[in-house]
């Protein structure tokens, strides 16, 4: 059984409480309009073929990498009119993140979901000025935090009125430049009363593994979702892109779009099964 959560509705769809799973998918960071349009549309078309809620994610600028020479995107202005137009013509919501107080009143415009990414969930500022929105905010768990703290940053949301909330396990440190999941922080956090993802693929992240930049191990994505799948997540998050190898962020931990209806599959059996 799926622990019971608040339901939320996001634009068209709605998730947590007695909803089946959902999936945020798409790739690290907007690398073309063209590439993001031909993802989004096939995402959306094998999302729909299984009847699975599907919200599209990317990044508009990746303001947390390693190397000062890595790609980090298109900009805020040029990002989002691609988001924006996305939304508009596949009548889809959307999630990017943010980085700085200062961007969140121009990207609330455009997306449903305002993302808190893992490094920054602490930040008090961002959070509670992402929440003063009354937007949906993913707050991603930070590598460095225990599932039952993340009760502290849920108040902090909260307190500013905002409910539609959900939270993202993305793996903890285990020692250098690797990650593992404790399966346990997906009921515990689901106690907090709000829906909860796996992020599937920054899980199998290996933070710095490059020496430049971050390594991965992509092979075990198929392995965590469909055990988060069987933990009862509300939700999987999946990192996906036309061809990986090519990508230009994360590439080594994100799953290849052709790899995922297979997986699809499987993830709609075993939450099927949850769901009785």
């Amino acid at each position: 059984m799926r622990e019971k959560t608040k339901e939320i509705q996001i634009g068209q769809i709605k998730i947590g409480g007695d909803n089946p799973m959902f999936l945020i998918a798409g790739p690290c960071v907007i690398e073309s309009e063209g590439m993001c349009f031909e993802t989004a549309k096939r995402l959306l078309e094998i999302t729909s073929s299984f009847s699975i809620s599907f919200i599209f994610k990317a990044s508009y600028d990746k303001a947390n990498r390693m190397s000062v020479a890595s790609y980090r995107g298109p900009g805020i202005k040029e990002g989002l009119r691609i988001l924006d137009a996305i939304k508009k013509e596949l009548n889809i919501p959307i999630l990017t993140d943010v980085h700085s107080v200062d961007e969140i009143d121009e990207v609330a415009q455009v997306v449903d979901i305002l993302q808190i990414p893992a490094l920054l969930c602490r930040q008090t500022d961002l959070i509670m000025k992402a929440a003063s929105t009354n937007k949906v905010i993913n707050l991603k768990k930070g590598q460095f935090m225990a599932p039952w703290d993340m009760l502290n940053l849920v108040e902090k949301v909260t307190s500013t009125g905002n409910e539609n909330l959900i939270l993202t396990e993305r793996g903890t440190t285990f020692g250098y430049n690797n990650l593992v999941v404790d399966f346990r922080s997906i009921p515990t956090m689901q106690a907090t009363g709000y829906p909860v993802v796996l992020d599937a693929t920054h899980s199998v992240q290996l933070p710095g593994g490059a020496g430049n930049c971050s390594s991965g191990q992509a092979e075990f994505v198929p392995y965590l979702a469909k055990a988060g799948a069987a933990c009862g997540c509300n939700g999987l998050f999946m990192e996906i892109h036309p061809n990986p190898k090519k990508a230009l962020c994360d590439g080594a931990n994100m799953l290849s779009i052709d790899e995922l209806p297979a997986l699809l599959k499987v993830i709609k059996g075993i939450d099927g099964l949850i769901c009785r």
